[in-house]
């Protein structure tokens, strides 16, 4: 691997990979594609800069931030990672929002998959 073979990657990290939703139970896939870009992708490190400033704005003269202002910026971080998506809801397509993508976030099982796939530097190698 080269230094250019490694610049390369991140920039190609940044144009994310598609990744499926699947089934928590039986393990289908559920039809909602979302686009996530890789942990090493420039918009990944804009976005854990966020998360940073977003905590720092939050917290208390004392420093102190409670669960659920830690779990909102969390979410805004990991909902940064999505860059567009296929969802259908009733034959008609949902917009691409912040809002819409936080929405689908809030559902656990959901987080856990999108949180794994955003790491997985495999996932975001070449062809993978």
């Amino acid at each position: 691997m080269t230094l250019e073979d490694i610049l390369h990657n991140v920039r190609d990290q940044d144009r994310g990979k598609v990744f499926e939703l699947v089934d928590p139970v039986e393990g289908k896939p559920t039809g909602i594609k979302l686009w996530i870009v890789g942990p090493d992708s420039e918009t990944a490190h804009r976005a854990r800069l966020a998360l940073a400033d977003e905590l720092a704005e939050v917290a208390d003269p004392e420093g102190r931030i409670t669960a659920e202002q830690r779990e909102r910026a969390r979410l805004n971080c990991l909902a940064a990672h999505v860059q567009r998506w296929e969802v259908v809801e009733e034959g008609e397509p949902v917009p691409f929002t912040t809002k819409n993508v936080l929405r689908l976030l809030r559902v656990h099982w959901v987080q856990e998959q999108v949180d794994g796939f955003a790491a997985d530097r495999r996932a975001h190698r070449g062809d993978a």
